[in-house]
């Protein structure tokens, strides 16, 4: 089977599109949906852990939004044509960030509540022409993994080195390796927001944290966001193209064009620091990523079928179908195999890449067992079913990558 994730998620059934809904518009189909919904509990997880609070923002929002934000100057381009309705201008909108603002700005903030640290899974729009989309890493709505820390200037350098440690702990999580840390600053010719020492006082917050956690990077000039320096987080795909991942960008431009304010120890108004983060990027790169990485083999927590019940035969079912339901009552994702001859029943598990078959025939019903294999591994272990739920259920919950079972 071809290893491309465009070709890997239509056999596997993760995905597809229809000429119906649009290019670059992909349906994530019920199996497609268990791995990303997996992956939000997971960045949900990581984002209430670095003290974020959950917030949820429209989709759309005045056009007069994104022209306060500079997004409208900068990104009209890539965005999807206004709508009007009612005498007023509506937009799609291309990042979460200016909507985060008024968050933050719907009530008043003193600097003992600082750093408010919001977090939104939010859809975002670039109008992308078709000859570029491909597959899952180019599409026409992201969802992505989104934080924004509002803080004091104080607070930067901890507040970026919270969102540095986030992201090494998910890719250790996940797998996945960082190719190179880029500090990406402005460049010549660039349309920049803010004034020279803005810049240089942002550009040196993320150095220092860099070098606080001890991590070696390269300076890319021009590579910069319109409103601010940024730390991309650098990974390399199969066919060795680098691509970002993830970012963490300080901005100071944002809170000054919206007026956001603190009151400080002082009882004068302050204007807080905004510092964007996203930790696993957004859901369609990244699933596209690690598809490609295990082949289609995902972990056993990412796996749409964890543990494929197969009955030897017809006097099996029952059987199978009480080991499905305690699977199940345990959280673990379970199904009955269909009808067929049991080579060609294992044999369409493996194509499948389901985490785990097991077996139940006349032996294993007697004697209270499972005879358990990895689809692709000659290894087989039987153990008794109380043991196999317990042992399956500790390896996802503890969010491994290797089989734990019948894997060794």
């Amino acid at each position: 089977m071809d290893t491309d994730h465009s070709a890997l998620g239509r056999a596997l059934d993760l995905f597809d599109t229809t000429p119906a809904v649009g290019a670059g518009l992909p349906l994530w189909l019920p199996d497609g949906a268990v791995v990303r919904a997996e992956l939000e509990r997971f960045a949900l997880e990581q984002a209430l852990a670095s003290g974020c609070r959950r917030v949820y923002t429209p989709v759309l929002a005045k056009r007069e939004l994104f022209e306060r934000s500079g997004h409208w100057d900068k990104f009209s381009a890539d965005m999807w044509p206004e709508m009007v309705v009612g005498g007023e201008s509506f937009v799609l909108r291309p990042a979460n960030c200016p909507h985060h603002t008024q968050v933050f700005a719907a009530r008043p903030h003193s600097h003992r509540d600082m750093p408010v640290r919001l977090a939104e899974l939010g859809s975002m729009f670039r109008s992308e022409l078709s000859g570029v989309l491909a597959g899952l890493n180019r599409v026409r709505q992201i969802n992505l993994d989104d934080a924004h820390s509002f803080c004091r200037p104080d607070q930067v350098v901890a507040e970026v080195r919270i969102a540095l440690d986030a992201i090494r702990h998910c890719y250790a999580v996940l797998g996945i390796e960082v190719s190179r840390y880029r500090l990406s600053v402005r460049g010549p010719g660039g349309r920049y927001l803010g004034d020279d020492e803005q810049w240089r006082t942002a550009e040196g917050q993320l150095r220092e944290a860099l070098d606080a956690v001890g991590l070696p990077f390269v300076v890319a000039p021009g590579e910069a966001a319109f409103y601010g320096p940024k730390i991309d987080v650098q990974v390399t795909d199969r066919r060795g193209r680098e691509e970002t991942l993830s970012t963490v960008q300080v901005d100071n431009n944002q809170p000054e064009r919206f007026g956001l304010s603190y009151i400080g120890e002082d009882g004068r108004r302050h204007r807080p620091v905004m510092v964007h983060r996203g930790l696993l990027s957004s859901m369609e790169r990244l699933t596209a990523i690690l598809v490609e990485a295990h082949a289609g083999r995902l972990p056993t927590w990412l796996a749409p079928v964890q543990l494929l019940v197969l009955p030897v035969g017809e006097r099996h079912a029952g059987a199978a179908r009480e080991l499905a339901a305690e699977l199940a009552a345990a959280g673990i994702r379970a199904a009955v195999g269909p009808r067929g001859s049991l080579p060609a029943r294992v044999r369409e598990a493996h194509e499948h890449r389901d985490a785990y078959v097991a077996v139940l025939g006349d032996a294993e019903v007697t004697d209270g067992t499972v005879a358990v294999s990895v689809p692709g591994l000659r290894t087989r272990e039987v153990l008794p079913r109380a043991e196999l739920v317990e042992r399956l259920r500790q390896e996802i919950a503890g969010r491994r990558r290797e089989r734990t079972v019948a894997g060794r």
